[in-house]
């Protein structure tokens, strides 16, 4: 049998963590009950099961349980979190709206139906290293601004984005707070602990979790929740927000994924640094230019153009040896080029040229020898 090339494409989706499969197969087999059941044990077992995992998602930003919102993804809770403010946001007219031009569709999308919907939305740009500048925020800001979404990384470059600075520069202004953490929840952990971050999306299988599950955050500022309403109707779970039975197996893993985020971070961190810096020490002989950064990155990921390497080529020549991807995993069936590497304003060789690389603690070693081999391969 053909050896499988090795996956580095984990800001796509990443592995399962062996002891979070462990603990789901559990309520797959075994505990099986419904969670809303409030007849018999099965039902009171699955209730426990899901409070444990509520406490252990609000434990990365030190949170309380009574404000995780399960969801279907970070997807969903981004819908929620932007959408589900807006009959709050009408009645007190709070029509402005603040993102920036590098967020995931997810956010960008609902930003885009608000805006055609009579919202006034400001779309920040992002600097030639990939992040936000906290000023930008702080002039964009109005009287009526209702709603701030910046994301915590992003998922093309990995940059951090200075959302404690941004945090500074929303004190005193009432206006809601959401981060799309998908990509740095249980990994930069410091960040969503800030307290003046209303709103915080999460994705489980960005984390060694199952897919099909999330989490929104929503934080109470002093006594009061953010004022959501519900996207669909049907059942009152998830204190009216989230209706439809809960996917107790899932949301098991999603519970483990963050307990094992808390416990393992600084090893997972060391792991990551160690792959990276291997990989800059092999690769270094091809003068790759990084795309956003580096100082500012998640350790996990890497993105490169090298002159006169083509992404779509690259991808072809590394197919046997590595899976790696030139973007977004939500936009990979569309050719255009990267939103995110335009709004930073590169050339467009080096956006048509970008690779994706990302990786964790669960990766193998990589022969970077190899790859590098097959990059100069395909240089043209």
């Amino acid at each position: 049998m053909k050896p499988q090339s090795i996956y580095l494409d984990c800001n796509a989706t990443t592995p399962l963590e062996p002891a979070v499969r462990e603990a789901m197969f559990q309520y797959f087999d075994e505990e099986f009950g419904n969670a809303g059941s409030r007849t018999h044990e099965y039902g009171t077992r699955a209730k426990v099961a899901v409070q444990a995992a509520r406490e252990q998602v609000a434990a990365v930003v030190g949170a309380d349980r009574e404000e995780v919102i399960f969801t279907s993804g970070a997807t969903e809770s981004d819908n929620l979190a932007i959408l589900g403010l807006v009959p709050e946001l009408l009645r007190v007219g709070k029509r402005h709206l603040i993102t920036s031009q590098i967020e995931h569709k997810a956010v960008l999308e609902p930003f885009e139906h608000l805006g055609k919907n009579g919202f006034d939305v400001t779309l920040l740009p992002a600097s030639a290293g990939g992040y936000v500048e906290p000023d930008s925020v702080r002039k964009a800001l109005r009287p009526d601004t209702g709603l701030v979404s910046v994301m915590q990384a992003n998922n093309e470059t990995g940059v951090l984005q200075p959302v404690a600075e941004i945090a500074a520069a929303l004190d005193g202004h009432p206006a809601f707070f959401h981060v799309d953490a998908a990509q740095g929840f249980g990994k930069d952990l410091l960040t969503l602990r800030n307290k003046r971050i209303d709103l915080i999306s999460v994705s489980a299988h960005k984390l060694y979790g199952p897919k099909g599950v999330g989490a929104l955050i929503a934080r109470r500022r002093g006594f009061v929740k953010p004022p959501l309403a519900p996207l669909m109707f049907g059942g009152g779970q998830e204190r009216g927000l989230r209706p439809g039975t809960l996917p107790v197996p899932l949301i098991v893993g999603l519970g483990v994924a963050c307990k094992l985020a808390l416990e393992n971070h600084a090893a997972r961190a060391e792991r990551c640094k160690a792959v990276r810096h291997a990989a800059l020490a092999v690769l270094g002989r091809l003068n790759p230019v990084v795309n956003g950064e580096a100082g500012r990155a998640l350790p996990h990921v890497l993105n490169m153009s090298i002159e006169g390497v083509d992404s779509e080529a690259a991808m072809v020549a590394l197919k046997e040896i590595v899976a790696i991807s030139n973007g977004s995993a939500c936009t990979s069936a569309s050719y255009k080029p990267s939103h995110v590497l335009t709004a930073m304003g590169l050339p467009e060789g080096r956006i048509n040229g970008a690779l994706r690389l990302s990786w964790c603690h669960l990766t193998p070693d990589v022969d970077w020898s190899r790859v590098a081999d097959a990059l100069q391969s395909c240089r043209v």
